[in-house]
């Protein structure tokens, strides 16, 4: 693997955000989305987003190979300073330090833009992720039992937190 680096998304790159979306939807590892998206629905999801929520790619050998965002927590005031993030990488790169990369850049960004907390939703079964998600300080906050259903299944859900 070459050295992986992350830059703003563009709107070009949205079938291969796309892409790496839907397998995220497909292995059922990472979002209770059931619905797979078109590059047209992300395009225009990127174009709909501010200043304080970007997408990011990550990028090795001029492919991109993992993507993340930073999201709205609650349209509230009072949660301004509270950022959720989303961090999806291409199956062939799972396990390959892509999420590190990508959550090292989101966290940086996170502070930058004045965010004094970040939080995030995932599976207690997707281990790999919780294992990175603590060794990079972020601690469960508690679980969201049978919180949607995947293929017929009642799944739960761990929010986990981290102060910036």
């Amino acid at each position: 693997m070459g050295d992986v680096s992350v830059r703003a998304a563009t709107p070009d790159d949205a079938a291969v955000i796309c892409t790496i979306y839907n397998q995220g939807i497909e292995d059922r590892v990472a979002t209770l989305e059931t619905e797979l998206r078109t590059p047209e629905e992300r395009r225009q999801w990127m174009a709909g987003r501010g200043p304080r929520h970007p997408v990011v790619v990550a990028v090795t050998d001029e492919q991109v190979v993992g993507w993340g965002s930073l999201n709205s927590f609650n349209p509230r005031p009072a949660y301004d300073h509270v950022v959720d993030l989303s961090v999806y990488v291409e199956r062939g790169w799972r396990g390959r330090g892509v999420g590190r990369v990508l959550l090292l850049h989101l966290l940086a960004r996170a502070k930058t833009l004045g965010y004094h907390k970040m939080v995030l939703a995932t599976f207690p079964y997707n281990e790999a992720g919780v294992a990175l998600y603590q060794k990079m300080g972020f601690t469960p906050v508690g679980v969201y039992h049978e919180q949607g259903r995947l293929d017929g299944h009642w799944v739960d859900v761990l929010i986990m937190e981290r102060m910036l």
